[in-house]
């Protein structure tokens, strides 16, 4: 199959596309809002992501399970459709009056809308548009690619935008949420019977017998130990450090920005080379180089000085953050029940981060107000390497038997 002439190919990356979008277009830049514009201190802003966290926690848990028995049913999509859509008012008229004003009220409300639409939402549409790939036999990886590349259009403007005024970026992102809802209604996605069987089948108990295996839960210490110590850096810490590097901040707000860009469009391309290069090493092989990679990249900011050489250690994201993600789902494809992909990745990946973020953001942030971010980088930095180095011996290299879900790009160009 040519995917290029796939309807149920492009209406699937376009969900990713502006998804991405409506999400990048204020998240990309939401530590600096909350550091910059709203005044908020290290730790304040480590206890906002603490809490979007916890309350995430609790979504994930539940779209996972939902979203396995369903299918490929579209229910929670257009409820996540409704909750893109208010982003900008929310923003505006309900979140940033409540930080500045009953700071606790506001960052309560904003982790229950953040967490449905965005922190818990992410993984729903990903795995969506995984379980659609594997029905319409697509690659997953050329899907995502679109969400790579939604997110890098976002962020080039995101940087003017919130130079000039925020609030410009929490009305694209309501925009980006109304042609989202309006994808959902022309796309049509058929049930057949062998689905919903498979989908009525799944129990409960298949689900709990997931938690019983070791290989789940070396799995899940190893994203815990270096995916969600890296999100921690990366939302968190580097956005703010960067803009540092500046004399005018405005400046350093249109510069990330543009580097935001370029970086996620090298994601993009990595995304579409990444299927390769995971089923040349293997999953397990995948797993760690994405984990030295992250590594290196939160030490390597310590060891910089200069603008240039700060931008090319973040343009290592653009190379990790793919092969990660398809190495993630190979990972789950080979080693768990394919039924249950939503869940697993979300619990292992998703579930697991949020709680990396509920333990470390504020004493993170406490670290930085105290120690500085060189020294930071480098804790940070030496957990990621040690997580990495013990999945070496944990994590699995079964495989089974005939396995292609991500074997399959080559011949959809040669058809």
């Amino acid at each position: 199959m040519n995917i290029f002439k796939s309807k149920k190919y492009w209406f699937s990356s376009s969900y990713l596309f502006f998804f991405f979008i409506s999400w990048s277009v204020w998240w990309s830049f939401y530590s600096i809002w909350l550091n910059g514009t709203l005044d908020l201190t290290g730790a304040q802003t480590g206890t906002v992501f603490s809490i979007n966290s916890t309350l995430a926690l609790c979504f994930m848990l539940i779209y996972g399970i939902i979203q396995d028995k369903l299918g490929t049913k579209k229910y929670l999509i257009w409820f996540q459709s409704i909750i893109l859509m208010g982003t900008g008012p929310f923003l505006i008229y309900v979140y940033e009056p409540l930080l500045q004003t009953h700071f606790l009220t506001g960052a309560i409300l904003g982790g229950f809308y953040f967490g449905a639409g965005f922190l818990a939402g992410v993984a729903l549409i990903e795995t969506y548009v995984e379980k659609l790939s594997r029905k319409f036999n697509f690659e997953y990886g050329t899907s995502r690619m679109w969400g790579s590349i939604g997110y890098a259009c976002a962020t080039f403007m995101a940087g003017i935008l919130l130079s000039i005024n925020p609030h410009f970026n929490f009305w694209i992102a309501s925009a980006a949420g109304v042609i989202y809802f309006l994808i959902n209604c022309f796309y049509k996605i058929e049930i057949d019977d062998q689905e919903e069987k498979n989908t009525s089948d799944l129990k409960m108990k298949d689900i709990l017998s997931t938690f019983k295996l070791k290989k789940f839960w070396y799995f899940t210490i190893f994203l815990f130990g270096t995916a969600c110590i890296y999100t921690v850096y990366d939302i968190q810490l580097f956005p703010i450090y960067f803009t540092q590097h500046f004399s005018n901040v405005d400046t350093g707000y249109q510069v990330y920005g543009y580097l935001n860009s370029f970086q996620v469009f090298l994601e993009s391309a990595m995304l579409f080379a990444a299927p390769f290069i995971v089923n040349k090493l293997g999953a397990k092989r995948a797993l760690i180089l994405a984990g030295v990679l992250m590594g290196t990249r939160i030490i390597g900011s310590a060891l910089v000085a200069d603008t240039i050489s700060i931008s090319l250690i973040k343009l290592l994201h653009g190379i990790e953050l793919p092969i990660l993600l398809i190495a993630i789902f190979k990972y789950i494809s080979i080693n768990f029940d394919p039924r249950l992909s939503a869940t697993i990745y979300l619990i292992a990946f998703k579930i697991s981060g949020e709680l990396g973020v509920i333990f470390f953001s504020s004493s993170v942030g406490k670290m930085k107000d105290i120690s500085g971010f060189e020294f930071t980088f480098f804790v940070l930095g030496a957990l990621v390497f040690a997580f990495t180095i013990l999945s070496i011996f944990f994590l699995s290299n079964q495989k089974k038997k005939g396995d292609n879900q991500y074997d399959n790009t080559e011949s959809q160009f040669n058809t």
